[in-house]
């Protein structure tokens, strides 16, 4: 749930809470057949899918040089 340099990601908490929505929705269709419309459904999923893209892609961008690398 942290990014590298130790402070919380604000991306990683939207997609694990967007996540366990997801999940609190599936178990209620399964167990009391209570059901969600489709469209808030798919929105929340692509909340899921764009916020872990997002977290997946920072991994791979290439690093911006910070102050004290550019001093040295």
């Amino acid at each position: 749930m942290l990014s590298e340099n130790g402070n919380p990601s604000s991306k990683r908490w939207v997609a694990v809470v967007a996540t366990l929505l997801i999940v609190i929705g599936y178990i209620a269709n399964l167990f009391w057949d209570y059901t969600i419309e489709e469209f808030i459904f798919n929105g929340v999923m692509y909340i899921v899918i764009g916020t872990l893209g997002i977290t997946g892609v920072e991994k791979f961008a290439p690093k911006k040089p910070t102050k004290k690398s550019d001093e040295e």
